[in-house]
């Protein structure tokens, strides 16, 4: 099978990481012989944090008070990742990568330097009032009401911009996925749309 690259787009509470796992599971079933990067940077950060450097306490200082972390962070966390571990020969799938507009040019730039054919961009779509309900029920720590509804106005603000930036870019395969359904229908259309 050839390398295929996903990049997973929607709101926190879309169920992205959820489907992530299982498109992993998939491809360990049907192309063994192949490994899959799996990058998440939400879970990059919460590692990069625990070690033990000025710039690691300085983001753990502003991802603890709340705060934006500043711009080129997010591109070196993933940038460093692609720079250790591709060899070209792989399967990525990529979830909170280019959450803002002037990320996903930068992006784009990786995804053609490591020539990576048609990456799939896709899009879990589900409302607000769905991923607002959604991320209550969870009942985490961090998904008190006033954060969830800051998260989701970040999610309008910054990322639907730059996926426009994908959906209107003919190198990519963007897709449109209706999350509000159950994981297994979901999952059902997903892989339909993306031809497996």
């Amino acid at each position: 099978m050839t390398p295929k690259t996903f990049i997973f787009f929607g709101p926190s509470g879309a169920g992205k990481g959820t489907q992530a796992k299982i498109l992993i599971e998939y491809l360990k079933k049907v192309d063994p012989e192949k490994k899959t990067l799996y990058i998440e940077t939400g879970q990059r950060f919460r590692e990069f944090i625990t070690e033990a450097s000025f710039t690691a306490t300085q983001t753990n200082e502003i991802i603890e008070n709340g705060g934006l972390l500043p711009e080129f962070l997010p591109i070196w966390i993933w940038s460093e990742y692609f720079v250790k571990h591709v060899s070209g020969d792989e399967h990525m799938i990529l979830d909170g990568l280019s959450r803002r507009a002037y990320e996903a040019p930068i992006l784009n730039s990786a995804m053609k330097f490591y020539k990576r054919e048609k990456p799939f961009v896709i899009y879990i779509e589900v409302s607000r009032d769905w991923a607002r309900e959604r991320l209550l029920e969870r009942d985490r720590g961090d998904d008190k009401i006033d954060q969830i509804e800051k998260r989701l106005d970040w999610f309008e603000k910054n990322v639907v911009p730059a996926m426009e930036y994908f959906k209107n870019n003919e190198f990519y395969n963007f897709i449109t996925v209706n999350g509000e359904q159950s994981i297994v229908e979901v999952n059902k259309e997903l892989m339909s749309k993306i031809g497996m």
